[in-house]
Parts: C-alpha cells; sequence; structure tokens
C-alpha cells in the first residue's frame, strides 16, 4: 500500500486508471471500529470500472470484486503483469491462438476479429467464441449475434475470455458478469520449457503414433466419444498420441494402457493434454514419462516452449507440472449465456 511521508495510508487511483492494475485496501465493513481492530481486505486485479461511487476490479481468478469508494483506505497502481520467474516468454495473443489451434472445431465462423466454434457440444474450448479482438461491433450486438449463432446449432453459447496476464480480458470479464453470463469454469494456461523435460529417462515404455487407436481411447476419461470427438481429437497442426502399455501379465488384449498423453506440435510450441494414468498406477512416475517421451518428440520437430490447461481445482496435475517446470501463465474462463437455452452438451475443457 501507499505511505506518505507522514505515515499515513493513502488512495492513489482515481477513475483515470481505469484498465490497469491496481492493489486496494478497504476496511471490510463500514463500523467505527474496523480500523482499529485491523479489519482490511486487500485486493489485486484490473480496475475494470469506477462509476457512481463504486469500484469494480476483475481479479486474476477472474472474480468481479466491487468496491464501495468510501470503505478505501489505501490504493495504488502496480506493474501490469507480475515479472515471470521462469518458462518461455510469450504474449497473451499467442497462447491464446496456439492453444485454440490444438483443439479445432469441426465448425468455426468469423465474428469480426472473435471466432465462433462449434463441436457438436464435445468440450466448452470446442463449443465456444473466441473472444480475441474486435468483434466489429458493440459488445451487446456481439453477445446477440454468439447467442443466435449457438442456438441455430442446439447448444448453450459460451465466450471465452482470460484474465492475469498483460494484454488479457479483464474488462470484458466484467462486462459478461455485468450482464448476468456465468462464469462456469476456470482453468489456467501453464508453460514451460521442453529441453529439461526431454532429458528426463522414462522409467517405462512410451509409444507414440499417430492415432489414437482403441487402447489410447479406452483410457480417455471421456467416455462415449462420437466421430466428432475423435475428429476434434486428430486436428491440430502436428498430432501425436503417447501410450504406456499396461501390464502384459494376464491382461486382455485391447485392455486400457496405463498412461496416455496427446501432444500437437506448432512452431515453437508444443502442447500437452489428454495425460491420464491409470488409478491403480498413480504415483509411480507414469505421467513424467508420458511428458518425458513427448517432449523429445516436440524438440525433434522444431518447437522449444510447451504449454498445458489445467483446472484450478486439479491439485494433483497442479503438482506435477509445477514439478516439471511449468508455471501458470494466465487464467481462462467460460462463460454461459444467461438462462440458456437448447442442448446442456459441452463437458468440462
Amino acid at each position: 500500500m501507499e505511505i506518505s511521508a507522514a505515515g499515513r495510508l493513502e488512495v492513489r487511483i482515481t477513475a483515470a486508471d481505469v484498465g490497469k492494475r491496481v492493489s486496494v485496501r478497504r476496511w471490510s465493513n463500514t463500523s467505527p471500529s474496523a480500523v482499529t481492530d485491523g479489519k482490511f481486505t486487500d485486493t489485486v486485479g484490473v480496475l475494470t470500472s469506477w462509476d457512481e461511487g463504486v469500484l469494480v476490479i476483475t481479479r486474476r481468478d477472474g472474480e468481479v470484486v466491487r468496491i464501495p469508494e468510501s470503505s478505501l483506505v489505501a490504493g495504488k497502481v502496480v506493474p501490469a503483469a507480475p515479472a515471470r520467474r521462469r518458462g518461455p516468454a510469450a504474449s497473451f495473443p499467442e497462447l491464446a491462438r496456439v492453444a485454440a489451434r490444438a483443439w479445432r472445431p469441426l465448425e468455426s465462423e468469423a465474428l469480426g476479429e472473435w471466432e465462433l466454434r462449434a463441436a457438436g457440444g464435445f468440450t466448452r474450448r470446442a463449443n465456444s467464441a473466441l473472444a480475441l479482438g474486435d468483434p466489429g461491433m458493440a459488445l451487446d450486438d456481439a453477445l446477440s449475434a454468439v447467442r443466435r449463432w449457438y442456438g441455430a446449432r442446439g447448444l448453450p453459447a459460451y465466450v471465452q475470455a482470460a484474465t492475469g496476464a498483460e494484454g488479457t480480458q479483464e474488462a470484458l470479464c466484467a462486462a459478461l458478469s455485468e450482464r448476468g453470463w456465468v462464469r462456469e469454469v476456470t482453468a489456467e494456461l501453464w508453460t514451460g520449457s521442453l529441453a529439461p523435460l526431454a532429458d528426463r529417462e522414462p522409467a517405462v515404455e512410451v509409444r507414440l503414433s499417430r492415432e489414437a487407436d482403441e487402447a489410447w481411447l479406452a483410457r480417455y476419461r471421456r467416455k462415449g466419444l462420437s466421430e466428432v470427438a475423435l475428429r476434434v481429437l486428430a486436428g491440430g497442426p502436428s498430432v501425436w498420441f503417447a501410450t504406456v502399455p499396461g501390464e502384459s501379465a494376464g491382461a486382455a488384449a485391447g485392455a486400457p494402457p496405463a498412461a496416455i498423453g496427446r501432444l500437437v506440435v506448432d512452431g515453437r510450441w508444443a502442447g500437452f493434454a489428454a495425460v491420464e494414468v491409470d488409478p491403480a498406477r498413480r504415483r509411480s512416475g507414469l505421467a513424467t514419462a508420458v511428458m518425458a517421451a513427448l517432449a523429445g518428440r516436440a524438440l525433434e520437430e522444431g518447437a522449444s516452449a510447451g504449454w498445458l490447461q489445467v483446472e484450478t481445482d486439479n491439485a494433483g496435475a497442479r503438482a506435477l507440472y509445477g514439478g516439471l517446470g511449468f508455471a501458470a501463465h494466465h487464467a481462462y474462463h467460460h462463460y454461459r449465456e444467461p438462462e440458456a437455452r437448447g442442448a446442456s452438451g459441452a463437458g468440462r475443457g
């Protein structure tokens, strides 16, 4: 917080700082004892509006916090994004486009610079509007067009937007929340260097293939895969599937493998997904072996940096990827239309 020469906390932000990242301290309540009791709440995020005596701050996790101006104790502008301590440098737009190319829908249409994506409801990523850039019209008109497009396909309308890094979309997230769009899932995109990962010696055999065979699909957690889902899985610039065979003794032909993974190589970037392990064999290094084998393949194709997506409530995956040298770059969110119509087909992710 800002402290003056006289030792007092000061509010050093104004409505002119809308759009900047700020740190503010406020009273947790308005009782006279709040200050003496030390009941303060600190909030860090992007100041997305300051109207009629209320500040709106959108945090890294997408939460929108409304703060009465009268409750402010201190505030200041802080750097646009925290300095990264490790991992490859990358902008948010670059990573958002790379991630989109790694999980292609079956149908897409431009709405200005936005992209409307549909794939029969298989995952939110392939069935949401990627809101990068300018939709070419006022926001309310763009959201109406989004709802019409998905409604015509019997799908709920989703908008994907991001927070937590330089150039992300805190203002859009706040605007969606104000219009009643519901934030259903928050995940993070993490990045890391490939070479240290590829240097790890796999403790087991990892087989790589251009196609997801029946055994791979049997381990994949999304059951009842349709032809649409198979096409999404196979889409991307350069796609590889990793398999760690199950125990051979007594295993039936076609039995699910011990572990699987998916890789998409796209220029300098390699995207990891669908890293799944037999529950009976977790914590035995299989996921690391899959990641190392895929990283080695990516290096052979000229990539140098890796990315992956992990949901915020997946503690096990976050611990694994952190131990492999990955760190969070930004968070992304899927906002569902108010009182959505149509099918509920889009699953998590």
